[in-house]
C-alpha cells in the first residue's frame, strides 16, 4: 500500500474474530517467533502436503499413501536391478576366484547351432613338470584351500527384506587386500 507516492507499508490488517485472534496468538507462540512466521508455515503446511481444510483429512491421507507406496515399489526395483547387475556377478567371480566349481547353464538355443569345421590336428605338447615344481604347486594348492576355508568361515547369509537373500563376507579390508594380491600372482603366475 503506498501512502502519497512515498511510503510504503511492510504490514497489513485482517479483520478476524476475536476469539480467533486469541487462539492463533498463543498457538503462534508455541510453533514460531511471530504471527507472520506462524501463518506462513500454516500456509507452507498445507500448499507443499496438497491438503486443503474443507477437505477429509483420511482422504489426503490415502493419497499420501500411495505416493510412498509408488516410492518404495520403485526403489525396490532399483535394488533388485543392483542385485542381478553387480552383487550376482560379483558373487560369482568371488566364487570362481576361489576354485569354486561353478554349473555353467548353457543358454536355450531354438535355431540351428553352426557346426564348425574340423580343425587340422595339432601336435601334442609334452607337458612335464619337474618334481620340486609340482610339490610348491601342492604347497600352495594347500595353503589356497586353507585361505578358501577361512573365507567360507566368514561367509554369513543375510536375508533381506527386500528380494532374495545374500552373502556378506566379514573379513577386514587387509585381509581382502592380501587374497586380491595372493589371487593377482597366481593368475599372473609369479
Amino acid at each position: 500500500m503506498v501512502v502519497k507516492g512515498k511510503y510504503e507499508y511492510k504490514y497489513l490488517a485482517l479483520n478476524l474474530k476475536a476469539s480467533v485472534v486469541k487462539r492463533f496468538r498463543s498457538f503462534a507462540k508455541k510453533i514460531a517467533g511471530s504471527q507472520s512466521e506462524a501463518l506462513e508455515k500454516m500456509i507452507n503446511f498445507f500448499e507443499w502436503h496438497g491438503f486443503k481444510p474443507n477437505d477429509r483429512f483420511a482422504d489426503s491421507i490415502l493419497e499420501e499413501i500411495r505416493k510412498n507406496r509408488k516410492r518404495t515399489e520403485a526403489n525396490i526395483a532399483i535394488l533388485r536391478d543392483i542385485e542381478v547387475t553387480q552383487t550376482k556377478p560379483s558373487n560369482t567371480m568371488l566364487l570362481s576366484l576361489f576354485g569354486e566349481n561353478l554349473r555353467q547353464q548353457e543358454p536355450v538355443r531354438r535355431e540351428k547351432k553352426f557346426v564348425e569345421k574340423p580343425k587340422r590336428p595339432q601336435k601334442e605338447i609334452d607337458t612335464t613338470v619337474p618334481k620340486i615344481r609340482y610339490e610348491r604347486l601342492q604347497e600352495e594348492m594347500k595353503r589356497l584351500s586353507q585361505d578358501f576355508d577361512y573365507v567360507l568361515g566368514k561367509a554369513r547369509l543375510v536375508k533381506s527384506s527386500f528380494g532374495k537373500p545374500y552373502l556378506k563376507l566379514e573379513i577386514s579390508s587387509s585381509e581382502l587386500a592380501r587374497y586380491r594380491r595372493k589371487a593377482s600372482k597366481i593368475i599372473s603366475g609369479e
